[in-house]
């Protein structure tokens, strides 16, 4: 009996199951609250649970609303006779979830209802839309388009302004005794024009001087006479210091700077050597080269490279206690323009072919503040020759480098055009576009005229 009567109500149960089934009911999304995913013009509610309506008059729903700071997505079932949000449903005779703009108090907000497909209220159609972002989000678009593209616009045009000033107010009348004095100090691009009028080439005779004096002055296996000072930085390869180089014939001491890599960071001098060693490089406003050495064995072993010392400092500390003048301004952006032009440049400025020469991290500490307050160009570790003859398989591993802040977008998105060399020059100039601006933020001008005294 108690056997007989537990199979009756079993089969009850499974009976009841059965109509249950045949019972046709909608599957749904069904989420309080999700952040949607447009991908391909179509958004999704990005909801990861998903239920089977109680009834089968119930519908699926989906209800998008947007404040001012955020997007809210909300997915259920729902009885479409029903109001929601005090709200009476848009047509939902389809299998497509089909966004509608309705009236609300509580800000925008969208709805649609869908049957006759499983979760149908997951996949968001907004008709006459790329996606539900640019349609919500399409008031604002205009303005901050508009004001985003002012930042690029003003650099654009203080670059170009910048370089026309270099060519045609750059060529400086030299004393004679200058050409011999500076020509192993400032290589052949710091050889000038005597009368912009009459001549519009360096003699030969210039430029090979310079050329000889290039890199000459520790070509053996001697060390140079140098005591250490004091640091006056640190990077993330090296440190430089201050020192003494010792003149041998007259006793006299020199002020260097001398850039000392740890053993571990043999890669970054190695680069940062061979692109100071190119003679081609010298420039008035590309720190001097003097010359580089290993010292030290085993543990203790350091890489030295040995230049020219400022006492100024780096631009970044230099703006940081000093407002610039508009003619200070004017005069410091321009050697820095004149540096990068000359590092991208194919021919130096005596005709000469050369390799192009990418900085890859130009930045305000990057940059030194001479005695003249002009400018020059520093910290060549992670340089790159655009060597003509290199390809792209070559340049596989130099796209991401420098420093976050100054990185042009395609850097920080990984997609630099490897195959065009050029990328790496329009990069940099990125770079010094964003330094420019930071020097234009310390200057006390308006409207070109000075309202205080010159920095120097």
């Amino acid at each position: 009996m108690g056997v007989c009567g537990g199979t009756t109500t079993l089969l009850m149960c499974l009976s009841l199951a059965a109509a249950h089934r045949n019972t046709r009911t909608n599957l749904c999304k069904w989420c309080d609250n999700s952040q949607p995913v447009c991908e391909g013009g179509v958004c999704y509610t990005n909801c990861s649970l998903s239920s089977y309506c109680e009834t089968a008059e119930e519908i699926c729903v989906t209800v998008w609303k947007q404040d001012n700071e955020s997007v809210q997505v909300m997915t259920l079932c729902h009885h479409p006779h029903l109001p929601l949000e005090n709200i009476l449903l848009p047509p939902y005779n389809t299998a497509r979830c089909v966004m509608q703009a309705v009236s609300a108090d509580s800000g925008l907000l969208y709805m649609c209802g869908c049957v006759e497909e499983q979760e149908c209220n997951d996949k968001l159609i907004f008709y006459n839309q790329s996606n539900g972002y640019s349609l919500l989000h399409s008031r604002e678009a205009v303005p901050v388009a508009a004001i985003s593209l002012i930042p690029p616009l003003l650099l654009a045009i203080t670059v170009t302004s910048l370089f026309y000033l270099y060519r045609t107010h750059r060529l400086r009348k030299r004393p004679e005794s200058w050409l011999v004095t500076a020509a192993c100090r400032g290589g052949c691009s710091s050889v000038r024009l005597q009368n912009k009028l009459s001549s519009s080439l360096i003699s030969t005779s210039q430029c090979n001087i310079s050329m000889a004096c290039a890199n000459s002055i520790n070509h053996n296996t001697e060390l140079l006479p140098i005591e250490l000072d004091h640091r006056v930085g640190k990077g993330r390869f090296a440190e430089v210091w201050r020192a003494k180089l010792k003149h041998t014939a007259s006793g006299h001491y020199e002020a260097v700077a001398v850039k000392i890599f740890p053993a571990q960071e043999y890669a970054s001098w190695k680069n940062e050597s061979s692109i100071f060693t190119d003679a081609n490089l010298k420039h008035e406003n590309v720190l001097q080269f003097i010359t580089m050495e290993e010292r030290g064995s085993g543990l203790h072993k350091e890489y030295w490279i040995i230049t020219a010392y400022h006492a100024r400092g780096n631009l970044k500390d230099y703006l940081a206690h000093q407002l610039l003048s508009w003619m200070s301004l004017l005069k410091m952006a321009e050697s820095i323009v004149s540096g990068v032009a000359h590092l991208h440049s194919d021919y130096t400025p005596c005709g000469t072919s050369k390799v192009a020469i990418a900085h890859r991290d130009i930045k305000s500490s990057n940059i030194l503040v001479k005695s003249d307050s002009e400018c020059a160009l520093c910290d060549f570790g992670i340089a790159l020759r655009l060597d003509p003859l290199l390809t792209a398989d070559d340049f596989a591993n130099s796209g991401q480098v420098g420093t976050a802040r100054y990185m042009a977008p395609e850097v920080l998105e990984s997609r630099v055009n490897l195959e065009d060399m050029e990328s790496f020059k329009q990069m940099d100039v990125y770079s010094l576009a964003l330094v420019l601006w930071e020097m234009a933020s310390r200057c006390e001008a308006i409207g070109g005229e000075a309202c205080g005294t010159s920095s120097g």
